[in-house]
């Protein structure tokens, strides 16, 4: 690419990082390098699930691309209102069907690997990849200097490269946040400074995820019309409860259970609060995941109603995860830097919404930088546009989010008869509003300067 008008860093090849650079991919004047620190591009986990409001998102580029996600989770998009997932009482002997969630269009679910897939096969020749690139930090030029000095990145591997806009999409374990944060910070009093330094590291939510994927075939051979080879359902008790759903073609069946620690989820997301670490250790190389028997892993659910016993009882072994998530932060992005998906907004998994919130920071990511008004000199203000829209909702889908996983796990004060209500308003964002009217005002915003966006 012959002089383009800026050159964009994005950290993180993952979900999130990779829909911002095909997204970019529009804009012949942009030069894009994704840095992953992996060896090869890869994601972690079994399957992703995105909920109407960020499928919408993902439409926009293009029916080929649409069609290629598709054909990964083997059925159509719609718009109709369709039942969603069945939820049951289960803390008892013989469970009972308490509510239907409908949803006006379907929750679009994939194997993790072949929506990555996906991503890669649209990344376009203009964008350098380069793997095993764990970024260290990063330095941006000091104010007064020349408005084209680029930001460096420091790697682990010890080796530099440059760009003119760094977004970190490094996950929750970001070294783009704690680096942005400390600069905010310095341009801050000490009694903010140190609300500000109190999020750069991730919190433990007092969440626990048991997470594996059970082969269909085994399943069908011991109980042949079991009905999570068929549909969502979530098996509901107290304090723990369990979600599984059909993936990739049906050939297995995605297995997501949660036990909540009352004491520590009621103080996740308030700030200056600390958070205790969780009563269990890992057994592999991060401390925040372990590897599980299948005795171990069928525990915390060993007393919910039989037909959740037949797919425990085919579980072969699993992980459990302490699920971690990010304060609300006060803000995304400092001067020609921003942070996008888990690096911003890491959120428990209840609503099935942390990949679908990386897609929407993705595109109005790209609509602010790629924007014909936006210069390297107006980085800046894309960037406080991109937070201003962004940030408000992030995090109010985040403690949504948490107040999902309260509710299906019996511990919010609500009348079983009023339950399905309750999680419906609490989720219905998802399928009922769009990202269109941020888009229109964040193009709006970028086109008049006048307006004041701090």
């Amino acid at each position: 690419m012959s002089n383009p008008k800026f050159r964009i860093a994005i950290c993180g090849g993952g979900v999130g990082g990779l829909t911002l650079a095909v997204a970019l991919s529009r804009y012949q004047d942009i030069a894009v390098d994704v840095y992953e620190a992996a060896q090869t591009f890869c994601e972690i986990g079994a399957g992703v699930g995105v909920w109407p409001r960020a499928f919408r998102v993902l439409r926009k580029f293009g029916p080929d691309f649409e069609q290629q996600l598709l054909q990964r989770c083997g059925y159509e998009y719609t718009e109709d209102y369709v039942p969603a997932v069945k939820s049951r009482k289960s803390n008892q002997a013989v469970g009972i069907e308490l509510f239907d969630l409908m949803t006006k269009g379907k929750l679009m679910r994939f194997h993790r690997a072949d929506f990555h897939g996906v991503l890669l096969s649209f990344l376009p020749p203009s964008c350098t990849t380069h793997n095993a690139k764990r970024l260290i930090s990063y330095t941006q030029p000091l104010e007064g200097s020349p408005r084209n000095s680029p930001i460096t990145l420091t790697f682990v591997d010890g080796s530099t490269a440059t760009c003119d806009v760094l977004i970190g999409a490094d996950g929750i374990k970001s070294a783009v946040r704690p680096c942005m944060l400390r600069e905010l910070a310095e341009s801050l009093d000490p009694d903010e400074k140190q609300s500000v330094l109190s999020c750069m590291s991730p919190i433990w939510s007092g969440v626990a995820a048991y997470r594996t994927l059970v082969s269909a075939e085994k399943l069908r051979a011991r109980c042949p019309d079991h009905r999570t080879l068929r549909e969502f359902t979530q098996y509901m008790g107290k304090d723990a409860y369990f979600l599984a759903y059909p993936i990739s073609l049906g050939q297995y069946v995605n297995f997501a259970g949660f036990t909540l620690e009352r004491d520590v989820v009621d103080l996740a997301y308030k700030a200056d609060t600390e958070i205790p670490r969780p009563s269990f250790k890992g057994k592999t190389n991060d401390e925040w995941v372990s590897e599980l028997t299948a005795q171990q892993f069928v525990e915390p659910f060993k007393d919910l109603e039989e037909d959740a016993q037949h797919l425990l009882e085919c579980v072969e072994k699993g992980t459990l995860w302490a699920v971690h998530t990010v304060k609300t932060l006060p803000s995304t992005n400092f001067r020609r830097v921003a942070i996008m998906g888990d690096a911003a907004h890491a959120m428990t998994p209840f609503q099935g919404s942390g990949a679908g919130q990386g897609i929407e920071d993705a595109y109005l990511l790209m609509t602010v930088l790629g924007h014909k008004s936006t210069t390297l000199e107006t980085v800046p203000r894309a960037l406080a546009i991109y937070d201003k829209l962004r940030r408000p909702f992030s995090s109010e889908v985040a403690l949504r989010s948490m107040r999902g996983g309260q509710l299906c796990a019996f511990q919010e004060d609500v009348p079983l008869h009023e339950l399905g209500d309750a999680i419906t308003k609490n989720w219905e964002w998802a399928w009922l509003t769009d990202l269109d009217d941020a888009l229109e005002e964040a193009v709006r915003l970028v086109e008049d300067s006048s307006i004041d966006v701090n």
